[in-house]
């Protein structure tokens, strides 16, 4: 991710200034200001969501998640290293002590509801510690550095461990652990949807944080999916705040790997849950497109008996078991055993906890006797509600959009802005369209029109797609979707650009300016090939968006490329991101005027040679 100065809200002369969303830096500062939550019990918790019934008055949209971390492993110590050296790990020991720096690594060790903290020979109890900076975190073998608030308890000698992240920050994250290869743009921002929607829309039986990183909730791998990272981000920033929406009412939504061919209805998987016509049971046939997916193991009845056992489910002695019922997509509801009926959904958690998720991945199967063993034969993977991964990539594929994908799995139910439940409206533009919830908005087409072509004739850059550009309704609504400060007028990434509401940037007599300035990022970026460095990225920005791109200033700056490159990718300070940025504007501007504009274009596109840059630098 490119870190650039973003446009300011304050005042003209001043509105590059600041750091871009993506620097670890300006997150660093802006989530130490977060509330940290106390922990108070520990849950062991299952891989399956339990639904509840929408409330009357859902919540008000929210900024964070608290969200448990290696819910799984019962971890009872923990490995604490700081980052350092110009980033800082603050920690507490209790709500009201003092902040102390972290400077040397430390231990946890979970002690029954307490903890010992131990660094540089030294140990001391504690019923909580609060982190905040950045932190390496290592237990099981694994380790993860984090730049969020995390809390840290125990309960009957197991940690408890709890990271706040920012909403769109954790869509993110389950986005990247939850998506395939198969995946595409499109599937990928209904998935984002639906799984804002699940975080959001219902209690998950958590008294410790709001959700785990299990399949319990949603899966969330920490220190994974880095090759669906950029793909899963790219998603989540177009859907910003959004979620489903069902007759002015907020949706509950799920998601299955495989529905196999046919989607349940909630009730045939949760006893507890009602019927809602926007989850209904029925066919899918872009999930058996190419054929469906199934499966026939078999499982000792010695094995069956561990896993129910341990489970409560049935004990040692039992003979014979069966479907008993059905639901309307053939899924078994409820199973017999011998003169018991169980739960098909508690069963088939039993002996994925215990036996493996591969063994009985859904309640749609058959199941016989041979002997000592049942014989279990299959398809698909997943409880089967809501969104089918298999069937949403395959209908991406074809070229359907996310609306369309929502609308085959949740009829009647369409995605809106969060906050308010009113649906994003398109306006198209030259080379643009502008999504915006109010559709007075469209009357900004003229200004945006020439900040794009004045973006274009300023560079020699021209797009054959069209960006997407997305208004704001608030500086709340905009900070929360993208992360940047609220001084900061707009941001962009690839095609994309994010604005604070045309109003008030026109208001400010900000928007031609503002604008024109982010078509420039969003040109630059699409043009600039794998080696372009970040200070010609940059650079020929902020030289462009003058009004004189070729006059050079006389002051040459102290700083070399790769000083530049360094700050611009992780300023500690809002002034030395200025420097940055007026140094690379520097050398932009040298290269414009010593060698043309063609002759740069070609150098964004591959590399500049590090003869031209040494010249530069000796000039």
């Amino acid at each position: 991710m490119k870190c650039a100065r973003p446009r300011r809200i304050l005042d003209a002369r001043s509105q590059s200034r600041f750091l871009r969303r993506g620097c670890e830096a300006t997150k660093t500062l802006r989530l130490l200001t977060s509330v940290f939550v106390a922990a108070l019990l520990f849950c062991f918790l299952k891989p399956a969501p339990t639904p509840v019934v929408a409330a009357d008055q859902p919540p008000a949209a929210r900024e964070t998640l608290r969200v448990g971390m290696w819910t799984l492993w019962h971890d009872h110590d923990l490995t604490l290293t700081p980052t350092g050296p110009k980033e800082f790990t603050l920690l507490q020991t209790c709500e009201r002590c003092a902040a102390e720096v972290l400077h040397a690594p430390a231990t946890i060790h979970a002690q029954k509801d307490g903890l010992n903290f131990s660094t540089a020979g030294k140990t001391v109890s504690s019923r909580e510690i609060r982190l905040s900076g950045p932190v390496t975190l290592t237990a099981h073998g694994e380790t993860v550095t984090l730049h969020d608030p995390v809390d840290l308890t125990a309960h009957a000698g197991v940690l408890v461990i709890v990271v706040t992240l920012p909403v769109e920050n954790y869509v993110e994250r389950v986005v990247a652990s939850e998506s395939g290869p198969g995946d595409s743009l499109e599937s990928l921002k209904a998935l984002a949807i639906v799984v804002r929607s699940f975080a959001l829309h219902e209690a998950h039986g958590h008294a410790d944080y709001d959700l785990c990183d299990s399949t319990h909730c949603q899966l969330l791998h920490w220190s994974g999916s880095g090759d669906r990272r950029g793909a899963a981000h790219a998603a989540t920033l177009a859907t910003a705040g959004e979620t489903l929406w069902f007759h002015g009412q907020r949706a509950l939504a799920y998601f299955g790997k495989d529905c196999g061919g046919r989607t349940a209805s909630p009730d045939e998987i949760w006893p507890r849950a009602k019927l809602l016509p926007y989850l209904p049971s029925q066919p899918d046939p872009f999930c058996t497109r190419q054929g469906a997916r199934e499966w026939a193991p078999q499982i000792t009845r010695s094995d069956l008996t561990a896993a129910l056992a341990a489970h409560g489910l049935a004990k040692p002695g039992w003979q014979n078991l069966s479907v008993a019922r059905r639901g309307a997509s053939g899924r078994a509801v409820t199973l017999q055993l011998d003169h018991t009926e169980i739960s098909a959904e508690d069963f088939q958690l039993a002996v994925g906890e215990s036996l493996g998720w591969n063994k009985v991945p859904s309640t749609w199967f058959e199941v016989s006797r041979q002997g000592d063993t049942f014989a279990f034969h299959g398809r698909g993977w997943g409880h089967g509600v809501g969104l089918c991964q298999k069937g949403a990539a395959a209908m991406a594929a074809q070229g359907r959009t996310t609306r369309e994908i929502l609308a085959q799995y949740f009829p009647g139910a369409e995605a809106a802005d969060e906050s308010t439940g009113r649906a994003w409206q398109s306006f198209a533009g030259d080379g643009f369209v502008l999504e915006s919830l109010d559709g007075g908005d469209a009357g900004f087409l003229p200004d945006l029109n020439r900040a794009r072509a004045e973006a274009s004739g300023r560079s020699g850059l021209h797009a054959s797609t069209p960006f997407t550009v997305r208004a704001f309704p608030s500086t709340p609504a905009f900070r929360q979707a993208t992360l940047a400060a609220g001084w900061v007028a707009a941001f962009t990434e690839g095609n994309w650009i994010g604005a604070q509401p045309l109003r008030t940037l026109a208001a400010r007599q900000l928007l031609a300016d503002t604008m024109r300035h982010e078509f420039l990022h969003a040109l630059v970026e699409r043009e600039a090939g794998s080696k372009a460095p970040l200070w010609l990225r940059e650079g020929l920005v902020e030289a462009w968006s003058e009004a004189a791109p070729t006059k050079t200033p006389s002051a040459r700056p102290k700083l070399t490329v790769d000083q530049i490159n360094a700050a611009l990718a992780h300023s500690a300070s809002e002034d030395e991101s200025e420097a940055a940025h007026r140094a690379a504007a520097w050398y932009a501007a040298q290269l414009l005027a010593r060698y043309g504009r063609a002759q740069v274009l070609d150098w964004l596109r591959s590399d500049v040679p590090a003869s031209v840059v040494v010249a530069l630098g000796q000039r």
